[in-house]
């Protein structure tokens, strides 16, 4: 990235020859991409090349014929690293070098092995709405074993194989495949795989209620209870059911692969949206100038655009976004959570020493340079904003339940 000198209040033709660099800017970064993805072709070709050189003189050394396996670690290496840049080429290029078949059963056994790919590039292709990710994804279920397990035994098995995504139907998709083979692995253990589907969402929410330090109002036995009765076709599950339920939650956390691999790179290389902002201080009141970059679900800024590591992220789950009046900055809007005054954002920051801190915001204020800067920022993070999925989710499943009786 290059920096773009000036302040915000540039002429009309300043603003003019700053669209053109940010247009001939994505322009490159998109002719850079396609160079690496070209780069990446030409060097596997070497290799096939070199492949052939070797099982040549293999044919003629018996004792190097271990050259063509050699080869085949090259090709699937450079695969996995495409995967977790683009699952859906990465997988392409795989099959169109014999790494890899076209048989849906061998995909979904590759993505359940994971050896060396990122668990959210996993989760992302896995809850795909083309028919043949559907398939993928039912087979990729069908490999975990929840015969005489119970709901959170199998969630914790089956919620580590990946990282589920933050999109709502990607999570309905992925949670119905669970419910369903959950069901048939066990059968009888609930009436419907829609009791199964609302369990499941309960208790990983549960699991965040009960292990998130921001939640302070844990909730007892009790209310878990209330929140499940009904589910089963009408009726209500054993409350011994619940119980070991809860209680495996409680004293055990689920564990949530994190992200891995090369995240921040491939995380800010095609944002939502980027640009120079002003922000107002949290603790001190004071306005700076920031690089602010939009993408997964996050508001990141940067001192410049040249930087690698960002100074803050504000994480978009739940809040909100509006105009607001400031009398000494135009344009400006604001960050905020609806109704929840004065409690903070969950957003960090580095301090001056370079350790990461939590923020100190109840709401960010930010200024833009014109008045339809500040309204395509605000339209893109809303487009971006995320509610908790799960709730809407859960609530529909039940309308679903309650309708059948």
């Amino acid at each position: 990235m290059f920096l773009l000198p000036g302040s915000t209040d540039l002429s009309e033709a300043e603003k003019a020859e700053i669209e053109t660099i940010r247009q001939h800017r994505q322009e490159l970064l998109e002719d850079i991409k396609k160079l690496k993805e070209q780069i990446a072709e030409v060097f596997a070709e070497i290799e096939c090349f070199q492949n052939g050189d070797e099982r040549q003189e293999a044919e003629n050394n018996p004792e190097k014929q271990t050259s063509k396996l050699s080869q085949r670690d090259k090709l699937l290496s450079l695969g996995r690293k495409k995967f977790n840049m683009d699952p859906a080429k990465g997988i392409q290029y795989l099959i169109e070098h014999q790494v890899l078949s076209s048989d849906l059963q061998e995909i979904a056994k590759f993505l359940h092995k994971g050896e060396g790919l990122n668990k959210a590039a996993i989760g992302d292709y896995l809850g795909g709405r083309d028919p043949t990710n559907i398939q993928i994804l039912q087979a990729f279920v069908a490999c975990h074993e929840f015969a005489h397990l119970n709901l959170v035994q199998a969630l914790r098995q089956f919620l580590w194989s990946f990282r589920l995504p933050g999109e709502a139907q990607k999570i309905d998709r992925m949670m119905e495949a669970f419910a369903n083979w959950y069901c048939k692995c066990n059968p009888g253990v609930f009436q419907s795989t829609d009791t199964c589907y609302i369990l499941s969402f309960s208790i990983i929410m549960l699991n965040t209620s009960l292990h998130n330090p921001n939640v302070k109002d844990k909730p007892p036995f009790e209310r878990f209870v209330s929140i499940n009765k009904g589910i089963d076709n009408g009726g209500d599950l054993p409350e011994e059911l619940l119980k070991n339920l809860f209680e495996s939650i409680k004293n055990e956390p689920f564990s949530i692969p994190e992200d891995d691999g090369n995240d921040l790179t491939h995380t800010f290389f095609n944002p939502n949206r980027e640009g120079w902002l002003l922000k107002l201080g949290g603790r001190v009141k004071t306005w700076k100038r920031r690089w602010f970059i939009l993408t997964d679900n996050c508001l990141y800024y940067f001192e410049y655009t040249t930087d690698k590591e960002p100074l803050g992220i504000i994480p978009l789950e739940n809040l909100s976004v509006r105009k607001v009046d400031d009398p000494k900055k135009p344009n400006c809007f604001e960050l905020f959570i609806p109704n929840c005054k004065g409690q903070k954002i969950k957003a960090c920051k580095t301090d001056g020493d370079g350790k990461v801190v939590e923020g100190k915001h109840q709401s960010y204020k930010i200024s833009a340079a014109t008045p339809a800067e500040r309204d395509e920022w605000i339209e893109a993070i809303r487009m971006s904003i995320t509610q908790d999925p799960f709730y809407d989710l859960v609530s529909a499943r039940k309308k679903k339940i309650a309708s059948k009786n």
